[in-house]
């Protein structure tokens, strides 16, 4: 059911393109504003005697200072804003077998900070706030079918984290329903295969992270049967189901476990909160928080007017980016098995200190600062061959907390002259090995499961 989902893109609600032009349809007929405002013009929001940006609620999220020390990496000490929002939302998506084949009920989702407005998104995207309806508007679409999900009708469940770097140690429940009897499909809702939904990730910009995030959850070589076997799958699709199954790898799971467990270890992680107004490096003016030197990134604030949400128009704080982020895979078949090149890497949000991340995460201009420190394998991927690069993308971040924030995504094939040996914070892992790992929170940050989503088993 499951595989024959993945390998199906002859969907007969609607074909690939269909969607894909109803994505661009909708992002011309919905009316989407967003105006950048003083943060004093946010209506329903204040800021406090320190500088912090909350709900006059109490609610959604808070814009807080924090002061960060630690003796990983060659920062040391800093104090940024970062986004409180401690409560856990839904990002569920429902699905129906239909002649043997899975199909998940996908949304047009328009979010104030996307990139294009509108992008494919789970059945179900709401934070506590959302659907305990704070906001007085209409109760999100599709909720009962979650909130009454019984233990037969769940095919994935499990608490992920979100950005480290930008929010406080936040999580959201990652579901994948599936349901027997007749569902009305909305407006703005179609039935998809997840063979589309991979092939729309090819395209920039058009799966949202939420949705990324929820599918990286399926283990693909879980739902392989004798009677679906790998008929259909491209050689790289049948590759990764034998790196997904396989015992035989170069590191064992029990050593990455004590690897992992020692830096968690080594590294100190000490976050406080601060005053935003005390936080050196940054302004508040009437309109942003920002750093004295423009970089990484800022708040702001901004009026919605959406013709198609809940609530038809609010005020939020948005963070913005300063530039392009990288997140790319290193890969390479070792003793013919994929393993991918996997990084500990500690974010100042972190509920546990160090997170399992791509091969390289960070901000582009990082990459280029000759005073700052280049992460390792960034220029090697940057400067990769045309025939190396797997998957090349640029893919969204959460529309509904970051404005226009766009990750290059990558994903390298490298050969057997690529060193074995790694610098500490790095290991080498089957799929098999990382599925392992994101069976369990806090272990494999957001930017690797968008990645991992990505991987694509039937030939394009």
């Amino acid at each position: 059911m499951i595989i024959r989902s993945l390998l199906t893109n002859m969907n007969p609600f609607n074909s690939t393109e269909e969607i894909r032009q109803w994505i661009e349809r909708r992002n011309r007929e919905v009316e989407v504003k967003v105006e950048r405002i003083p943060f004093s013009e946010m209506k329903m929001w204040h800021s406090e005697d320190d500088g912090s940006i909350r709900h006059d609620s109490g609610r959604f999220f808070s814009i807080v200072g924090i002061d960060v020390n630690t003796d990983y990496g060659d920062k040391r000490h800093w104090r940024q804003p970062i986004i409180l929002q401690p409560e856990v939302g839904y990002l569920g998506i429902l699905t129906k077998e239909i002649d043997g084949v899975l199909y998940c009920l996908m949304q047009a989702k328009i979010e104030p900070g996307n990139v294009n407005c509108v992008q494919i998104s789970p059945t179900l995207q709401a934070t506590k706030s959302n659907y305990s309806r704070v906001h007085s508007g209409k109760s999100p679409n599709y909720l009962e079918y979650f909130v009454n999900a019984k233990p037969e009708n769940i095919i994935l469940d499990q608490l992920q984290s979100e950005q480290g770097a930008r929010f406080m140690r936040k999580r959201n429940r990652n579901i994948i329903i599936k349901v027997d009897e007749d569902v009305p499909v909305l407006e703005d809702f179609r039935w998809m295969t997840l063979g589309q939904i991979k092939e729309l990730m090819y395209y920039d910009n058009m799966v949202n992270m939420d949705t990324r995030t929820v599918l990286s959850g399926l283990k693909i070589s879980d739902y392989v049967t004798p009677l679906d076997g790998l008929k259909g799958m491209s050689q790289f699709g049948k590759d990764m189901i034998l790196s997904s199954e396989t015992n035989h790898a170069y590191i064992s799971t029990r050593d990455h476990l004590s690897w992992l467990t020692g830096l968690k270890a080594k590294y100190d992680l000490f976050v406080d909160y601060c005053p935003v107004l005390d936080m050196s490096g940054w302004e508040k003016t009437e309109t942003e928080i920002v750093r004295h030197d423009k970089k990484f990134f800022r708040i702001i604030g901004v009026n919605v007017t959406i013709s198609n949400r809940e609530v038809a128009s609010w005020c939020q704080p948005l963070v913005e980016p300063m530039q392009y982020g990288l997140c790319a895979f290193i890969i390479r078949k070792i003793n013919g098995v994929y393993h991918f090149l996997m990084q500990a890497k500690l974010e100042c949000g972190n509920f546990d200190v160090i997170e399992l991340a791509p091969t390289v995460q960070c901000l582009t201009g990082n990459v280029y600062d000759e005073n700052v420190y280049k992460p390792d394998f960034a220029e090697y991927v940057l400067n990769a061959p045309k025939e190396e690069i797997i998957f090349d993308t640029l893919q969204s971040e959460e529309g509904g907390r970051f404005y226009k924030e766009q990750n290059r995504n990558m994903i390298i094939e490298v050969g057997d002259d690529f060193p074995m040996e790694l610098p500490e914070r790095y290991t080498w892992m089957t799929l098999r090995q990382i599925y392992k790992f994101l069976r369990f929170n806090n272990y494999l940050n957001i930017q690797a499961r968008g990645l991992i989503s990505c991987l694509s088993y039937k030939l394009l």
